[in-house]
């Protein structure tokens, strides 16, 4: 049956499938160029991945920069990504990424809601590298008032626990980093926050949600808003079941809603913008490194590759199936998805070691390359998958870890009845092997070496501390180096560390239009792909925090530009009111 017999019960211009970042991004560009544009999301919420992370994309050269008395050039931006992508992508996506990654952000700050700043502190994750920044390239949205959303807030998907203070209370990643170690200002800062949740009483009789939004709640919240300005149609509970073609072009979807099979019409084209497939167990098991479990990645359980596998079904090809954004992760009794451990591991007075009680890598290193360590060390009679995060009482009392709060604030007498298995506690390092199975001779000689490293300052073994990136999140007040400090006072503390994800890095292969390709590598009309339902552009690595959204909005941008035929320049599209 050709796609022109076929009833159609929908027809737009354009059908984004997914409700993240990028997804929004391109229904948002789209729409203002002109066409008709359906979003559809799988799950009962919108927002995707990108509602639960920290929110921030990674932008060179962007417009924020020169005003903060910084530089940046796309001949440096270029060749830092292609230095730490060792040369593996080389199809013209790096180049237009850098281009058009600009346009992008300069687009919504123009025409939308949705504004960021740029972050001067927050360097590349491998700042030494020809290239590299110490900042400026990484930026966060601002934060951004629920109330404009109206009833849609109800239906946008939460942020982690682990986002917010004390569970409930949203911050910024610059507020974050004050409570972290409790600089200057933070108890201000602390009663700051607690007057801006429960000043809100309108929202604190409707629930225990925070309605001052923050990271990837508050991009997704401002998309969402600019789409409702335009009165562009979103669909929840809607799952894509097949692509249809017609003579090699893709003219549309089947889908299933609320149990009803329908058929949608797509005049101009299909973005797949719905996630990677790190919550599907079989993909896992066929693809990834393996031991592979999908309750230890920290996305949502919705995240199952339905649409790189529909790709594949027209005969797309794809890149990268076994690799992720990798991210060390614990589990946490009763929660749907892991929680990453981003900071943590970079203070001073932990470690991280395998079951031999070895250390076998630099814990403050980017959350990827952590991953990738505890893949090529795991092996038998030294299992580091998983691994175990040790940390003394020093370490306990001041900093948070995990689910754990720091101890001043969450004193082991007052930890939640849930969380009691969550980890372990020793008097003794000894006592410690025991209860987890770690080697106790392992564990102290290891000690042995490196407390006094670490009172020195200096780790000879995996340089911790010595990057501009390992000191980002260090502890400023332990000298000399703000990520080492002894492990020294009792009792002992043991969590579990799976290798975990923040989403898959595997999907369908795209030109630099985003148009999914072919074996052959000749593009599928009318199909383009974007965030993790693309093979990473940026290979087997994370050049710097953000690099999973941007390159999903960028390419969203880019995706509804070729659509249209549109010049790859600043828009000239409608420009929509929008309130402050």
């Amino acid at each position: 049956m050709s796609a022109n017999s076929l009833q159609w019960d929908e027809s737009c211009d354009v059908l984004v499938v997914g409700s993240g970042a990028g997804a929004m991004t391109a229904a948002l560009r789209a729409h203002d160029l002109g066409s008709r544009v359906l979003v559809v999301e799988k799950s009962d919420r919108y927002g995707g991945t990108s509602a639960i992370s920290g929110g921030g994309i990674w932008i060179p050269c962007n417009h924020r920069i020169e005003a903060l008395g910084g530089q940046d050039s796309a001949e440096e931006a270029v060749a830092y990504i292609r230095a730490v992508t060792q040369g593996e992508i080389d199809d013209g996506r790096i180049e237009a990424y850098v281009e058009q990654g600009r346009r992008m952000v300069r687009y919504l700050d123009e025409h939308s809601r949705v504004h960021f700043e740029a972050q001067p502190r927050y360097a590349d994750y491998y700042p030494e590298v020809p290239g590299g920044k110490p900042g400026f390239r990484s930026m966060d949205p601002l934060p951004f008032d629920a109330r404009h959303l109206g009833a849609e807030f109800a239906r946008m998907r939460e942020p982690s626990p682990g986002t917010l203070m004390m569970g409930r209370m949203g911050m910024t990643m610059k507020e974050a980093q004050v409570l972290l170690c409790r600089g200057p200002g933070w108890v201000g800062l602390t009663l700051k926050i607690f007057w801006r949740y429960w000043r809100d009483l309108p929202g604190r009789l409707r629930s225990r949600r925070d309605r001052f939004l923050t990271l990837g709640n508050a991009l997704v919240a401002a998309l969402r808003c600019s789409l409702l300005d335009r009165q562009v149609p979103l669909w929840l509970e809607c799952r894509l079941e097949r692509l249809i073609e017609e003579e090699g072009r893709v003219v549309g979807a089947e889908l299933v809603r609320a149990g009803r099979r329908l058929r949608v019409r797509a005049q101009r084209g299909v973005v797949l913008g719905a996630g990677g497939f790190e919550r599907n167990p079989l993909m896992r098991s066929q693809y990834h490194p393996q031991p592979s479990r999908a309750e230890w990645s920290a996305t949502p359980p919705w995240n199952t590759g339905d649409a790189i596998r529909a790709g594949q079904a027209l005969g797309a090809a794809t890149a990268l199936m076994d690799h992720s954004w990798w991210a060390p992760t614990t589990h946490v009794e009763g929660e749907e998805k892991g929680r990453a451990l981003f900071v943590e591991r970079t203070l001073p007075g932990c470690i991280m070691v395998n079951s031999a009680g070895q250390r076998f890598v630099n814990e403050a290193a980017p959350y990827t390359d952590i991953v990738y360590a505890m893949y090529e060390h795991n092996r038998e009679g030294a299992t580091s998958v998983p691994c175990w995060l040790v940390f003394d009482a020093e370490f306990r009392r001041k900093y948070p870890c995990g689910a754990l709060l720091p101890g001043y604030a969450m004193p082991d007498s007052r930890i939640p009845r849930h969380l009691q298995r969550y980890f372990h506690k020793a008097d003794s390092l000894r006592e410690l092997a025991l209860k987890t199975g770690i080697d106790a001779t392992g564990l102290l000689r290891t000690l042995e070496r490196f407390n006094p490293m670490a009172e020195a300052g200096r780790d000879l073994d995996f340089h911790k501390g010595e990057s501009l990136f390992d000191r980002y999140y260090g502890d400023p007040t332990v000298t000399p180096n703000p990520c080492l400090a002894p492990l020294l006072k009792a009792p002992f503390y043991a969590i579990q560390v799976n290798a975990g994800d923040i989403g898959t890095k595997g999907g369908l292969l795209t030109d630099p239009h985003a148009r999914v390709l072919r074996e052959d590598r000749s593009p599928i009309a009318g199909l383009y792909a974007i965030g993790n339902s693309a093979a990473s552009m940026m290979g087997r690595t994370y050049p710097g925090a953000g690099s999973t959204i941007g390159p999903a909005m960028t390419f969203g941008f880019v995706a509804a530009n070729h659509i249209h035929g549109a010049a790859q320049d600043l828009p000239q599209a409608t420009a929509i009111a929008h309130q402050a």
